[in-house]
C-alpha cells in the first residue's frame, strides 16, 4: 500500500457555470495548477444607531462584501513534449476561451435577440448569464461574478496560439444579500456561510488569553 494513502487528497480549484434554469450539464474548468496565493478582502455591511452616540450597536444590513483576486497560470508545455496534436494547433487557447466565455452573452443568445427585435417581438431584452461557482477545496464554494479579467499571453507556438499565459481574475461572491431566496445560488451561499460558522466554532476559546466569561 502507498505511504501516500491516508494522506491529505488534493482537490483542484476550479471554476463552474450552472444553466440558470437548471437544466443542462454544467461547466467545469479545472485549473490546471492550483494558484499559490490568493487574495480575499471583505467589506462590512453595516450602519450605526441614528442618535450619533459612538456606542450604538452597529446593525448589519446583509453579508459583508468579499472579493477574490487569484492568478491562474496555464502552460502547455507538458503536451507539447507528449505530441499532443490539438495542443500543438492551438496552445492553450482552449483554455483561455473557456475562461473569456465566463463574460459573454452565448452567440445563439444574441443571434436570438437579434431576430426577435428585427421581427418586433421585443424592444431590449438583457442577457441572462449562468450561475458561475468558484470551488476552492470542499469548504469553500460560492457563487461568483466574475467583476474583471487580465490575461498576459507570455509564449506562442508555429500557429501564433498561446502556449503559456497567466489569467489574473477578480471575483465578487454572490450572497443572500444579492440573490433571491428561489434562486440556487442563494442556498449554495447559505451553505458557505455556515461551513464557515462550523469551522470558526474550532478556534472558540478563551484558553490562554487571560480572560474569563465573567468579563465579558
Amino acid at each position: 500500500m502507498s505511504s501516500f494513502a491516508s494522506g491529505p487528497q488534493l482537490f483542484k480549484g476550479a471554476l463552474v457555470t450552472v444553466n440558470s434554469t437548471g437544466g443542462g450539464q454544467p461547466s467545469v474548468i479545472l485549473f490546471q495548477y492550483n494558484p499559490e496565493r490568493l487574495r480575499r478582502s471583505l467589506q462590512p455591511q453595516s450602519v450605526s444607531g441614528d442618535s450619533g452616540n459612538r456606542s450604538d450597536t452597529v446593525i448589519y444590513t446583509g453579508a459583508p462584501v468579499e472579493t477574490i483576486n487569484i492568478d491562474i497560470e496555464i502552460d502547455a508545455t507538458d503536451q507539447l513534449e507528449k505530441g499532443d496534436q490539438t495542443t500543438v494547433q492551438l496552445g492553450v487557447y482552449p483554455q483561455l476561451a473557456a475562461l473569456e466565455l465566463l463574460i459573454y452573452p452565448t452567440s445563439a443568445d444574441v443571434s436570438k435577440q437579434a431576430n426577435l427585435l428585427a421581427s418586433g417581438t421585443i424592444e431590449v431584452g438583457p442577457f441572462i448569464a449562468p450561475l458561475t461557482l468558484f470551488l476552492w477545496g470542499q469548504n469553500r464554494v460560492l457563487p461568483v461574478r466574475v467583476m474583471e479579467m487580465t490575461i498576459s499571453e507570455d509564449a506562442f507556438g508555429g500557429y501564433l496560439n498561446p502556449i503559456r499565459a497567466t489569467v489574473s481574475l477578480s471575483l465578487r461572491a454572490l450572497s443572500y444579500s444579492d440573490l433571491t431566496q428561489s434562486s440556487q445560488g442563494y442556498s449554495i451561499f447559505m451553505q458557505y456561510q455556515q461551513i464557515k460558522e462550523q469551522i470558526a466554532a474550532v478556534s472558540h476559546s478563551l484558553q490562554g488569553t487571560g480572560v474569563t466569561l465573567n468579563q465579558l
